[in-house]
């Protein structure tokens, strides 16, 4: 039987130390108690499966959808609430202090899964904030993992006119550094979402070819989810970004947009930055140039052909809080 209380005082930095991953019955038994709660939230969709709510109200609160090894899948006008994980793992050698992880993200496609298509719906923490969760052992008591991930090889994944919102850890595509099996897969088209006051991965890449175009970002100073960067250029990414609009309330560094994670390239062009004034088209890519020692250059070796219209940034704020969310299908 799982003991949390037995748990802290075994793993905590004083008596484990940061230098070794947690083991032993107590660990077993918070393993044992998660996969309990697995079976009851994760639900595995099947191949040629659309998923579609029915009027404005449709929610999934606390589920997690996942599509692995599977094709033709359309999930569209639902309400997603994160699932909070209630056995997360303490890890003593995640960082340099050690953090706590959580499993579950709302929508994963993996495992080679193709032609997906996730349209028109809206992710988001809820009530349950991280802020709420406080900290143990000087770390976030983190129950939530991502909101929408792209991982191990899935091809032709399309998310379009969503809304992400309040939310750390958004999207992930390409899971791991290692897996070199990636390159030449993770082929995903992302525009017309709306992140609003969402943290990171927007989204961090890993191999993949991902095109990011029209897509509108929102961040306010006072929200619980501070912005760390946007744009994640992860080992061997082809990020290929065009005509973004980036909305903050606050005076914001340019060069923290993107965000290297042991990558070389990035295409980008078309983005707006609007803070107090007017908006500016700038360079973002130069940006980060400019205030990094490592330097990313635009070489991604691809151009996107499997897109229809590309809209003028200058129209994105207004077309996507227009049309981008639940019950907005006409």
């Amino acid at each position: 039987m799982y003991d949390f209380n037995a748990y802290l005082e075994a793993y905590k930095p004083e008596v484990w130390g940061l230098d070794n991953e947690v083991s032993g019955p107590l660990e077993d038994a918070r393993a044992r108690s998660a996969q309990k709660q697995k079976q009851q939230i994760v639900v595995n969709i099947g191949s040629n499966t659309s998923i579609i709510g029915l009027g404005d109200d449709a929610k999934i609160i606390g589920g997690s959808f996942i599509m692995s090894g599977v094709e033709n899948i359309i999930i569209r006008n639902i309400q997603f609430e994160a699932p909070v994980d209630f056995f997360p793992q303490w890890d003593p050698t995640d960082g340099e202090f050690g953090e706590w992880n959580s499993e579950y993200d709302n929508v994963t496609v993996t495992n080679n899964s193709h032609n997906v298509w996730i349209n028109h719906n809206k992710f988001t923490d809820g009530e349950h904030h991280d802020e709420d969760f406080g900290k143990i052992f000087g770390r976030t008591y983190q129950q939530h993992d991502g909101l929408l991930d792209v991982t191990n090889g899935a091809d032709y994944v399309t998310i379009s006119y969503n809304v992400l919102e309040d939310h750390d850890k958004t999207s992930l595509i390409g899971s791991s550094d290692s897996r070199k099996t990636d390159e030449g897969h993770l082929k995903v088209t992302i525009h017309h979402n709306y992140y609003k006051n969402v943290t990171q991965r927007l989204p961090r890449v890993r191999y993949g070819q991902v095109h990011v175009y029209n897509n509108y970002y929102e961040f306010n100073k006072d929200s619980d989810y501070k912005f760390d960067y946007a744009l994640g250029v992860g080992v061997n990414s082809k990020i290929y970004a065009e005509n973004n609009y980036f909305n903050f309330d606050y005076d914001v560094n340019l060069g923290e947009i993107i965000q290297d994670w042991e990558g070389t390239s990035i295409y980008e062009s078309g983005s707006f930055v609007n803070g107090k004034s007017s908006a500016n088209e700038v360079d973002l890519v130069e940006a980060f140039n400019q205030t990094h020692t490592v330097q990313l250059n635009e070489n991604v070796g691809w151009e996107p052909t499997l897109f229809t219209k590309i809209d003028p940034t200058q129209a994105v704020p207004a077309l996507v809080k227009a049309k981008a969310g639940t019950g907005k299908l006409k």
